[in-house]
Order: C-alpha cells, then structure tokens, then sequence
C-alpha cells in the first residue's frame, strides 16, 4: 500500500498580519489537509500557493472548507483501503489498527476508523475490539451466494431492457465495455474492478431505478473480495469477462433475449 502525504503546520503563523512580518519575509504558505491514494510520503502533492486556488482573491470560510477537506480525506482513504483489499495489499483474517493504517497513510487514526467503520457496513472488515479490524475471509460458498443475489436482481433487468431499449442506447456504452477490456490486458483487480462497475452501473442505471443501481453496485464490490475468484484466477479471469460485456452489448443490440440470457447468467456464474 502506498503512502500518503502529511499535512504540515505552521497555520499561526499563516494569520500573522502582513505589518508585522520582517520586510521582504513572505507569508508561509499553508499546505492543504488531503490524502492522495497511490503517492508515497515524502512527495508534494498539494503545495500549491494559496493565490492558486483562489484566483480573485477570495478568502476561504473556514467552517465549509474544513468540512470538506475531512470529508475528503475520509473518501480518499476509503478508496485506498478498497482497492488494498482488491489487490489483496490487506489480508483476510488479518487484523489492522487504525493508527497504524494512518501511520502509513499519513493521516490521523480518525478518517481511517471512519473509513473501517464503511467497510464494517459492507461486510469487508469486522471489528476487534481493543485491537483493530479483521478483514473478513470470503469463501466459496459466500462468494456463490452474492453471485445468485445478484443474478436474480440483474437478470430480469436486463432482459426488460433487452426488450425495450433501442439499439442506439446500446452503442453508447460500449466505450464503457471496451475500457473493462483495456483494464483487464492491465492485469491489476483494482483498476479492472472499477472498470468493471462503470460498464454495469451504467447497463442498469437504463432502469431508471436508482435503489436497483445502488445495491447491486454494493453487491457488485462485495463480489470482488477477495480478488481471485474461483475458476477464474488472475489475468486470464478478468479478460474473459471483459469480452463477455462485448458480446453481451452485441447480443443486446441485437435484441437477442435468448442469448443475452446465456451470457448473463453465464457472467454471474463467473462472479464477474
């Protein structure tokens, strides 16, 4: 897992009035409070001169501001701990202190507990007391069951829309589908597992059901751990259900209900 940059100090002496300074000192400039998954300590990744973000002169409220750059920080650090465990960086059945984790990050212990606190929800992690959080092992029973849930969600979706959406709609996603085949030659479950839930959010979101698309997504991510799956490992895995989103957008353009009922049942028996 890479490691994150620290936010530094020296806020006090950002608010001392332009008068008092010695001539010719400059104001400090004051480092952002962010956490960018995938830099390592030690790189700049937000020192950018306050006059940068605000062009016209714009003082920031404090109050806003600061709620957003936690809320940031939390939503970046969820993201790292989400592809750590894809990747499998965060083992199953091993247990992670929050401290810890921020120490890697370079954050404070509170917007990784917040993040754990998610993945508690999603059922990716539990909670040992006085010690950290156990990352969950996911067996193939387990992994079987979230695939039916999510065929008998999906599939009756999308064979009404099969029925229903014209072939132009289609075409528009197969962008999406031909990205899940760029990400899967990349070989890395991570940025394939994103890929992967851009080209079926998008496929259901055609329902115009928001909850739908909701949950299937949590189910979705629940299915990607941990990061090999049964009968389908590595790279040979995830390329085959790369082509399987191409042949199910021809399959659909097509209006062929039959065959796109072979090929998402099939998807699901993947666990793709």
């Amino acid at each position: 897992m890479k490691q994150g940059v620290q936010g530094s100090a020296g806020t006090r002496a950002a608010r001392v009035p332009a008068q008092q300074r010695p001539a010719g000192a400059e104001a400090p400039v004051r480092s952002r409070d962010a956490v960018v998954p995938g830099t390592v300590r030690g790189e700049h990744t937000h020192g950018e001169h306050p006059h940068d973000e605000h062009p016209h002169g714009e003082r920031p409220v404090p109050g806003p501001r600061a709620a957003v750059r936690r809320s940031s920080v939390r939503g970046q650090i969820l993201d790292a701990l989400r592809t750590a465990l894809v990747t499998g960086e965060l083992r199953p059945g091993e247990v992670y202190s929050a401290p810890a984790l921020g120490e890697r990050f370079g954050v404070s212990a509170t917007p990784v507990r917040e993040a754990m606190q998610q993945l508690t929800l999603e059922g990716a992690v539990e909670v040992v007391p006085n010690r950290g959080f156990r990352v969950v092992r996911r067996g193939a029973r387990e992994l079987a069951e979230l695939a039916e849930v999510r065929a008998l969600i999906e599939v009756p979706v999308i064979l009404r829309l099969a029925r229903t959406v014209p072939a132009e709609r289609w075409a528009a996603l197969r962008p999406l589908a031909e990205e899940t085949v760029r990400a899967a030659a990349c070989g890395c479950p991570a940025t394939y597992g994103e890929a992967d839930r851009a080209f079926h959010r998008a496929l259901l979101a055609l329902a115009g059901n928001e909850q739908l698309v909701r949950i299937a997504e949590d189910l979705h991510r629940r299915s990607q751990w941990p990061p090999v799956r049964a009968g389908r490992p590595g790279r040979a895995g995830l390329v085959a259900d790369a082509a399987e989103h191409l042949a199910l957008l021809d399959a659909l353009s097509a209006g062929d209900c039959e065959v796109v009922r072979g090929l998402v049942a099939g998807h699901f028996a993947g666990a793709g």
